[in-house]
Parts: structure tokens; sequence; C-alpha cells
């Protein structure tokens, strides 16, 4: 829209979830960390991709897989392209896809301490809408919302029930869930003199 101010907030969780592997090495389960690593095996025109983790006890190597025997052709440029070259950027949003930790592990360790980056995409003058594309995280869109826009979580309860926060989700309970990937949240702002106000908080620029 072109009345759109749109910020991009990417949530840096210290540390990546850590699932719980039986490891060979120490002979029972232990939490392991992810190495940052992609291990590739091709096969013809079949395709296996890996991420490497480490035991945090004895090192010992768990490669958790992201596909087995695809096709070449069947897999995104983009993503082939990552794969080869250990995209870090790639890797890091793969090592927090609890999703596919979950279901290769009964238990997995997440840590809440996080830092946020804003990044404006689309800085416009006269705007009255402002949308924000928070990263995908285990955090849940209330709290994270009521920590960087300064306002309470019944507050944004209120607006989202009035219709003015909206988000990409027709679930009545998106607030209290967690971030998932593609998440838009938009703020109407029309006549409520607080624009400035709004914009700081949301960039954590100087009002």
């Amino acid at each position: 829209m072109c009345n759109t101010l749109r910020v991009r907030w990417t949530i840096l969780p210290k540390t990546a979830p850590q699932p719980w592997i039986i490891c060979s090495g120490c002979g029972g389960p232990r939490a392991f960390r992810c190495s940052d690593k992609i291990r590739l095996n091709a096969n013809g025109r079949k395709l296996d991709a890996w991420l490497i983790y480490k035991c945090s006890t004895c090192e010992k190597t768990w490669n958790r897989p992201i596909f087995e025997r695809r096709n070449v052709r069947d897999i995104d440029p983009a993503v082939l392209e990552a794969l080869q070259c250990n995209d870090p950027d790639w890797i890091r949003a793969e090592a927090f896809n609890l999703e596919a930790l979950r279901r290769k592990s009964q238990r997995v360790d997440e840590f809440a301490e996080f830092e946020i980056a804003k990044e404006m995409q689309q800085d416009i003058a006269n705007w009255t809408r402002l949308e924000m594309v928070p990263f995908p995280s285990s955090t849940r869109l209330d709290r994270l919302l009521a920590s960087e826009l300064q306002v309470s979580r019944t507050r944004l309860q209120a607006l989202h029930d009035s219709g003015r926060l909206r988000t990409d989700s027709n679930r009545a309970d998106v607030l209290q869930r967690r971030i998932k990937n593609g998440t838009r949240v938009a703020v109407d702002l029309t006549a409520t003199g607080r624009e400035q106000w709004w914009r700081s908080v949301a960039t954590g620029s100087s009002p």
C-alpha cells in the first residue's frame, strides 16, 4: 500500500535450539549444538543434504537431514546455492526450524535471550499504516510487540479486536502464538496524531 511504512524486524536469538539425541560417544542422550556447516552427498541426479550438529559433551557429530534422495531439478536454485556455499543466513534460519528439530528429537532446548535488528524497507511521507515483518521465532507475538512498541498486551489485544491491528492469520489467538515464517503485522494509525512516536519505536530511531 502507498500509505504504508514498512519495517523488517530480524529477531536474533543468541543461542540456537539444541536437540537431545542419543550420542554414540557418550552412550546416552545429550544436547547437540549446530556447527553451522552443511554436508552434501550427490548420487547421480539425487542429492542428500544434512545440517551438522555436535555433541555438547564429546563433540561427536550428528547429521540432521534437510532432505534425502531429492532430485536436483526439484530443488529451488536459491536453496541449492545456499547449501553449496554454506550460506550463514540460510543455515541460521534452518537451525531455528523448530518443527524440523522436533521431528527428530523429543526434547529441544530453547534459549530466551535475543537481540533484534530493525531495518526500514519502505519509508514514505504522510503514512498512516505501519507494517512490521518479524523473523520467525519461538517468542510469542504479543510479548515481542509489547516489548518493542512499548504498548501493553491488553492494548494490543484491543487494537486487534477492533481491527486496527491485523496479521496474515485468521486465528483469534494469533497474538498469543509463536512467530511463524511470513508473519506480517499491520497497525492502522489513521487520525491518531502519534505517527512520529510509532515510527521511533518501530524502527528504533530517535523521535
